[in-house]
């Protein structure tokens, strides 16, 4: 039994994935715990090795279509790379019970997020030739080129930390985080921005399940294997998909979800 719901978990998450850049491990972590009773602690670092090497998958492809801004998504990964080995140390000092309340409301933030995201217009790039340049914390040149300041550079390592201490924390890629981050702070397009992400939540996700092995904690091998497999399947279909139907209302689906997810949790760890 443990096999094909494996797959089909894998596969959801990789949907999720597909259709935002990110959010896919909120839904690993419950799936694993709830639906193939995991340990958390494991499950947070099955998730992060199942999301990052699908996200891999994932973000090849757009590597060579030139969706993906590597200068601006390594800066940021490299930051978040120390941020995880912080956030795995903290998680071994919380106990769990509380660290699924916190997971909790973490999902609940990002789906507040995700709904007011989904009634905003779509964020313009300023260049350094707009008159409101100004408040661009990294301004971009007319031809899209990002021109990384000393106060642009300083904002995506911050940024970046946080991402990464979440993932080292909860067993999340970040890409939540990730996406919002690249298109408010570095000018970056939405789309761009989505298949940047990828690159972020490889990078970070390597660092996290390493500080998660350096913790001592083992993950299963093989339920990691079919979440990837599933995974892959999910991410295509979630680009078929994210392709034919507006954002907004897919941002909107996906928040009423996570909002369920974490009552859930909540419901299920207080109980």
């Amino acid at each position: 039994m443990m096999f094909p719901l494996s797959i089909l978990f894998g596969a959801l998450v990789g949907f999720a994935l597909g259709l935002t850049g990110g959010g896919g491990s909120l839904l690993a972590v419950p799936l694993l715990v709830y639906g193939l009773a995991i340990a958390p602690r494991e499950a947070f670092g099955v998730s992060l090795a199942a999301v990052g090497a699908t996200a891999l998958i994932g973000v090849v492809p757009r590597i060579r279509a030139g969706q993906v801004e590597l200068g601006t998504g390594v800066l940021f990964a490299v930051a978040g790379m120390f941020g995880a080995p912080l956030g795995t140390w903290v998680a071994g000092r919380i106990p769990e019970t509380v660290l699924l309340t916190m997971f909790a409301m973490l999902m609940l933030m990002v789906a507040w997020r995700l709904w007011n995201k989904s009634k905003a217009k779509e964020d313009v790039p300023q260049t350094v030739d707009d008159k409101n340049s100004h408040r661009s914390s990294c301004p971009r040149t007319a031809d899209g080129k990002l021109c990384l300041t000393s106060r642009c550079a300083l904002l995506l390592v911050v940024v970046g930390l946080v991402t990464g201490f979440l993932s080292g924390m909860f067993g999340v890629g970040g890409g939540f985080v990730i996406v919002p981050a690249l298109v408010l702070f570095s000018g970056m397009s939405i789309h761009k921005a989505v298949a940047t992400s990828l690159l972020v939540i490889v990078l970070v996700s390597i660092s996290g399940v390493a500080s998660h092995f350096a913790a001592g904690r083992g993950i299963s091998l093989e339920i990691t294997g079919l979440f990837v497999i599933g995974g892959v399947i999910g991410m295509s279909l979630g680009g078929l998909v994210s392709k034919r139907l507006p954002a907004t209302v897919l941002q909107k689906v996906f928040a009423t979800g996570i909002v369920a997810v974490a009552i859930f949790i909540v419901s299920t760890t207080l109980v």
